[in-house]
């Protein structure tokens, strides 16, 4: 944590402009977008202390608890000594946000520290709203809803963008030697984990892919079925996010699995497209008025 408060601000507001999360909240009004920004600056330097390379597992231990302790310090006198920190409480308190889903995230970051395989999807399931389902309960406080099933929505589109991520990037994974899909599942289709890191594009690993996107479409369906029509106005962020990573999982589909020779990704025009598109879909069809939009009207 040598890192001045400047400089993980700056790297923040880098990443944020290469990531899909700045395609979505781009079309929040200010204050929702400064919020939606803080908290997604939490959850990268949370993250960041995990994948910080040359850190030893005991360091990251380390680290990860001081910015625990230090996230406690900050939600009761917002007096921590990482000024990002005292502002996610001002936030945390401005739109009522919990504080469990940011220490669920930070468990869910332990988990990184602490295994690099997952035996069953139930534990996978776990993981995933640990890192991912945790984010979208914090943003849904901040776009505001009025059905408590859209609470739902935020848990199972976290799951589903979580999957999505884990299959794009199997291949990057495993040269760190991390293997999140289910042990459970490569025995199923008779893969080896040895296969898997020696990037063997094999018919059982088609299998095995396919199966895994079925599961994440499967979550992309239960997102929509929580989401209640009253709340699609005000999720117009959440559903441009999950219009990119749906793309994304079916490019990984039409590349008939293999992502251990093709990239996937999309395209910034895309992704801007996808924005645009979305944007005015919501808008007309699910209109919502400035108030509801506004910070008060939550």
């Amino acid at each position: 944590m040598k890192e001045t408060q400047k400089n993980i601000s700056e790297q923040s507001n880098a990443q944020n402009k290469k990531s899909s999360f700045f395609y979505s909240f781009s079309m929040l009004p200010k204050e929702k977008n400064e919020a939606i920004n803080t908290v997604y600056a939490f959850c990268r330097e949370t993250d960041d202390i995990v994948d910080e390379d040359n850190a030893s597992a005991d360091l990251k231990r380390s680290k990860i608890h001081e910015w625990k302790s230090e996230l406690e310090v900050a939600i009761k006198s917002e007096d921590s000594k990482f000024s990002l920190l005292n502002k996610v409480s001002k936030v945390m308190k401005k739109f009522n946000i919990p504080s469990e889903p940011f220490f669920d995230l930070i468990k869910g970051m332990e988990l990184d520290i602490a295994k690099n395989r997952y035996n069953t999807f139930g534990e996978l399931n776990d993981y995933c709203y640990k890192v991912a389902s945790t984010v979208g309960l914090m943003c849904i406080e901040i776009f505001g809803y009025k059905n408590p099933k859209t609470k739902d929505f935020a848990v199972n589109l976290g799951i589903a963008l979580q999957l999505t991520n884990i299959l794009r990037d199997v291949k990057t994974d495993a040269k760190l030697g991390r293997i999140y899909i289910p042990l459970e599942d490569l025995r199923k289709f008779n893969y080896a984990e040895k296969e898997l890191l020696n990037f063997n594009y094999s018919e059982e690993f088609r299998k095995l892919m396919k199966f895994e996107c079925e599961r994440a479409h499967s979550y992309y369906e239960k997102a929509n079925e929580s989401l209640d029509k009253n709340d699609k106005g005000l999720m117009i962020a959440a559903r441009i996010m999950q219009h990119i990573y749906f793309r994304i999982l079916r490019k990984i589909e039409k590349k008939n699995y293999n992502v251990f020779d093709n990239e996937v990704k999309v395209s910034k025009l895309k992704k801007l497209l996808i924005t645009a598109g979305v944007y005015l879909k919501y808008k007309t069809l699910y209109s919502v008025s400035e108030d509801e939009l506004a910070v008060n009207g939550k």
